[in-house]
């Protein structure tokens, strides 16, 4: 081979080289892959909150699973969307009414055991080729129940999934058992991966308190479209924000919006990524991962996980680039040789 075919190579070689620094890069807060966040587990395939759905939701590549916390009348925290049990429940043909009411507060945890989740939007009672492992997998779990499958299915699959709990009502009760609950499995350090979320500063702030008492370090996350000036002072108790990205107006997610959230140090979990059909819903993934988010809520986990492996098989790794540049230096050797 010539001098000159060597050179050739080498600037082939990076041409190669600058195409693969000019491709997609990743712009979230801390430079990994975002994460796909199972949106009330399955609940586009499965009925929302039940063990079936989360399980299918980590089959089809979810990184967090997350259940919704309510409080039984006898103190148990159950995983449960609404405050009240009818829309998502067989309540009213099983038990009725306690108080003129179907509140999960009105109901023992033996009484709510009895029920059954049925599917809401474009949910169904199965999907195809998927059997899920636990009893009485469509009923309405326990926290402890949920924190148990994640741990197997971790177990199962040899990845640690994740678990995204939300205190839904501001209740020091419930912001005790959270912590207990989760100290009791093991949870504690910022680097677990567990994030405790609420739409109530206010919550977080006790959260974290309690937490500094007790040495833990659990990550938080303020849900809503806070306002971009707002951020540093947010910064100061949680480590993230969740807006909804069908939210408009001045505090709409964009891409300035995410990226000032990141200014502040922190994280972005954006919700609902709703859309069913894989086309629109690709685009969508697309458009929000470019601008950097860290994180989606989605209905459709093999979606979400789809949309974001494609991204990251864009972006070029650390290591082709020092074997791109160790190429270079090895074919710049030799042409000196050669011209010697």
């Amino acid at each position: 081979m010539t001098v000159y075919k060597y050179q050739a190579l080498a600037l082939a070689l990076a041409a190669c080289f600058a195409q693969q620094a000019d491709a997609t890069t990743l712009n979230t807060l801390n430079g990994q892959a975002p994460l796909v966040i199972a949106h009330r587990g399955a609940s586009g395939y499965l009925p929302e909150h039940t063990l079936a759905g989360y399980e299918l939701a980590v089959k089809l590549g979810a990184d967090y699973i997350e259940p919704d916390l309510q409080l039984t009348k006898d103190g148990f925290l159950v995983a449960m969307h609404d405050t009240t049990l009818n829309r998502t429940t067989n309540v009213a043909a099983v038990l009725g009414k306690r108080n003129n009411s179907y509140n999960v507060s009105g109901y023992t945890l033996a009484e709510i055991k009895q029920l059954t989740v049925l599917p809401t939007g474009t949910g169904q009672t199965s999907y195809p080729g998927f059997t899920p492992s636990s009893p009485n997998a469509m009923r309405v779990p326990t926290f402890d129940e949920v924190i148990a499958l994640a741990q197997a299915q971790s177990a199962l699959t040899g990845r640690t999934v994740g678990i995204y709990p939300e205190a839904k009502i501001s209740d020091p009760m419930m912001e005790d058992k959270i912590l207990s609950t989760l100290a009791a499995f093991g949870y504690g350090k910022s680097s677990d991966k567990v994030f405790i979320q609420s739409f109530s500063l206010d919550t977080l702030k006790s959260i974290r308190d309690k937490q500094n008492l007790l040495g833990m370090t659990i990550q938080e996350v303020f849900l809503g479209n806070s306002a971009a000036g707002s951020f540093a002072d947010i910064a100061k108790t949680v480590n993230g924000i969740g807006p909804s990205i069908s939210g408009g107006g001045a505090n709409a997610v964009t891409a300035a919006y995410i990226q000032a959230a990141h200014t502040a140090g922190l994280l972005v979990h954006g919700y609902t990524f709703a859309q069913p059909d894989p086309a629109l819903a690709a685009v969508q993934f697309d458009k929000y991962f470019g601008w950097g988010m860290d994180g989606v809520f989605t209905n459709y986990s093999d979606l979400g996980a789809t949309a974001r492996d494609v991204l990251m098989a864009a972006v070029p790794e650390p290591s082709s680039y020092a074997l791109m540049l160790g190429g270079l230096a090895l074919l710049g050797g030799l042409a000196r040789k050669r011209r010697a």
